[in-house]
């Protein structure tokens, strides 16, 4: 016989357990081939290690994940980022997007892995060798406006009234040259992104442009390109870059996972 005691000491442990059952999800980052073993020092999400779910040829880099705690920092998406683009350093990889969590490493297996498998295994033998690499120029803040004025008569004429008059007499002067200038920047980014892509075209045709985040964004541009011609890419930039002197400047950024052009599905898709 037990007593009222031990039994409520056996429901709270019961209880207990199942706390501490619910207490743990396992996050998912991407896709790799089977063969991929992770850094024994490698930490995502909330410094969780960095553990492999395969399934016949094909894995999933995990990490074990509160379910209660939030997602969404900075610190959860660069450590996202971090365990994908350091695995594209050395293998293909399919990135999930972010905040990807499951129950158990059953359901990776059973809910992604078995589900997709022949879809990730052909993106996984297309993508070998390859990386993304970031294409990235901005306007010189300076250089641009005094170009823009230089080209257009109505600009220079708007910007000389601007400087004649206090500035609560020149509103709509204020707004009709923000509105040259916008417009020309637009045109420029996109004869600029046209030059870059030519420049681009020999050593790939994987490509997309990305919209501009910033109003002096250049040139965004997603490669996908052979980890091994990184040189030529770099290059490529390099002479844009000489191109374009204190116009534009430019930044390559890679490798990385391919987010541009290969996602994989999260398991309840």
């Amino acid at each position: 016989m037990t007593s009222s005691e031990d039994t409520d000491t056996d429901t709270d442990t019961a209880d207990n357990n199942d706390e501490g059952a619910r207490a743990v999800g396992i996050y998912v980052y991407g896709i790799v081939p089977a063969d991929v073993q992770p850094e024994e020092d490698a930490t995502g999400i909330h410094d969780a290690p960095i553990d492999i779910v395969t399934h016949g040829d094909i894995a999933a880099l995990v990490s074990e994940i509160d379910p209660a705690q939030r997602l969404g920092t900075p610190a959860d998406l660069r450590a996202h980022a971090r365990i994908l683009d350091g695995t594209s350093r050395v293998a293909p990889v399919l990135p999930l997007r972010f905040g990807a969590v499951v129950s158990d490493r059953d359901a990776v297996i059973n809910e992604l892995l078995a589900e997709h498998e022949n879809e990730f295994s052909s993106a996984l033998e297309a993508l070998e060798g390859c990386a993304q690499y970031l294409v990235r120029g901005r306007y010189v803040e300076e250089a641009i406006i005094r170009e823009i004025v230089d080209e257009n008569p109505k600009a220079t004429s708007l910007l000389e009234s601007l400087r004649e008059q206090p500035e609560e007499l020149t509103r709509d002067a204020r707004m009709a040259l923000g509105e040259i200038i916008g417009n020309t920047l637009a045109a420029k980014r996109e004869t600029d992104t046209g030059t870059a892509l030519d420049a681009l075209a020999p050593l790939t045709d994987t490509m997309t442009v990305r919209e501009p985040t910033h109003d002096e964004d250049a040139v965004q541009i997603a490669v996908l390109l052979e980890v091994d011609r990184q040189d030529e890419l770099e290059q490529t930039v390099g002479d844009l870059a000489a191109r374009w002197d204190d116009r534009v400047t430019m930044r390559l950024v890679g490798p990385m996972a391919p987010y541009d052009f290969v996602v994989a599905p999260k398991p309840e898709d």
